[in-house]
């Protein structure tokens, strides 16, 4: 079996290189001190870039102007986006567009050439009024003969200020789970201003007898799973990336940092620490590629492909968590230090392993699956 990356996903890699080559998070405002000082709106110039490069459209088909790749490449995108920490909604954007792509080919048609232009920016209402209970549970929807009406609040949505669609699901009252997708400026919706832990700027939506035709609602079973999945994986290559550029910069300073004559990183406690995060980011990496193959092929297997995915989400949500606690550790009084890069890497990393939720819940939701899926 080869496990190697295709031409085409190692193509995308080194055009993402080289759109990143010049982004520097060190130049972004800490979160520390003030709520908001990071600025409101996503990077336009880099997300410009981002297009001219023809990342935009990685996962769109060629008559939407994408380069019809898979979910993989967008990760390995991702993940190069991360080491810099990229201030931009490529993830959102493109599984909200993937996904119309496959469940609502009418709109899709409609929009994603301009999102692989990165003339439209998409975002997806993906956790809930809490961000423990299932998100489709925030929002209801009605039908009837004029459209759809949704009412609820659901909150935590990325660049949702400047996106000018956003995907939310919806529980119907017969129990089954629809995606709409509202233009920002929509009558009955409303933005409140929420800040994540990396200080960007986030939105809780309110959502007050609000019309939609038929046409803008996804109303097919798997639509919203699949979007779930794609913007879970994601977030997995997101922390991903992020751990690997924290333990690069905790290499880098432990094999400067000298103690009693000799660099840090020459003693055994620090050796040790570092080859268990380095552990840490191989279990990430590996899980990650297999929940990102199964979502890519739809591969059979005695489990779904929510089993990977969860799997996936243990590991990044722990992994992330314990690479930067032992980078902090490492660079001692120097890693609080709010003008050095490892406070931003920090913050972010809270901020991924939020989203993507503890690692207990995954694991009950894995036991759930293999219960009602028995392998033998």
């Amino acid at each position: 079996m080869d496990f190697t990356f295709t031409e085409e996903q190692q193509a995308a890699v080194e055009a993402a290189k080289a759109v990143f080559a010049d982004v520097t998070p060190d130049a972004v405002p800490s979160p520390a001190l003030t709520p908001g000082a990071v600025a409101d709106d996503h990077d336009r110039a880099l997300w410009a870039r981002l297009a001219g490069a023809d990342l935009l459209g990685l996962v769109l088909d060629p008559a939407h102007g994408g380069s019809g790749l898979d979910p993989v490449a967008l990760c390995l995108v991702l993940r190069e986006s991360a080491r810099v920490l990229a201030r931009v909604p490529l993830l959102e954007t493109s599984a909200v567009a993937l996904t119309l792509q496959r469940y609502a080919p009418d709109t899709a048609a409609a929009l994603l050439p301009r999102v692989a232009r990165g003339e439209l920016v998409l975002t997806a209402a993906a956790h809930g009024r809490t961000g423990h209970d299932p998100a489709p549970l925030a929002v209801t929807a009605h039908h009837d003969t004029t459209g759809w009406t949704l009412d609820g609040h659901t909150g935590n949505v990325p660049w949702a200020h400047h996106a000018d669609h956003i995907a939310v699901p919806a529980r119907t009252p017969d129990g089954h789970t629809v995606l709409a997708l509202l233009p920002r400026d929509h009558d009955g919706l409303t933005l409140t201003d929420q800040y994540g832990t990396h200080g960007e700027l986030l939105a809780a939506l309110h959502l007050d007898d609000v019309h939609l035709d038929t046409t803008d609602v996804i109303d097919t079973e798997g639509a919203w799973e699949q979007l779930h999945g794609l913007l879970a994986t994601g977030t997995c290559a997101l922390a991903l990336g992020l751990g690997e550029q924290v333990l690069h910069l905790t290499s880098q300073y432990t094999g400067k940092r000298e103690q009693f004559g000799h660099p840090v990183a020459t003693f055994q406690a620090v050796a040790v620490q570092t080859a268990d995060r380095y552990i840490d980011l191989r279990a990430m990496e590996v899980t990650l590629w297999q929940a990102a193959w199964r979502i890519s092929t739809g591969a059979g297997a005695a489990l779904p492909a929510a089993a990977d995915i969860a799997v996936a989400k243990i590991w990044a949500a722990e992994g992330v968590r314990r690479v930067v606690q032992t980078a902090q550790h490492l660079h001692g009084g120097f890693g609080a230090d709010t003008d050095y890069a490892l406070h931003r890497y920090h913050a972010w990393a809270k901020h991924l392993e939020l989203s993507l939720g503890p690692a207990a819940q995954h694991e009950e939701e894995l036991g759930d699956l293999l219960a009602t899926h028995p392998l033998a």
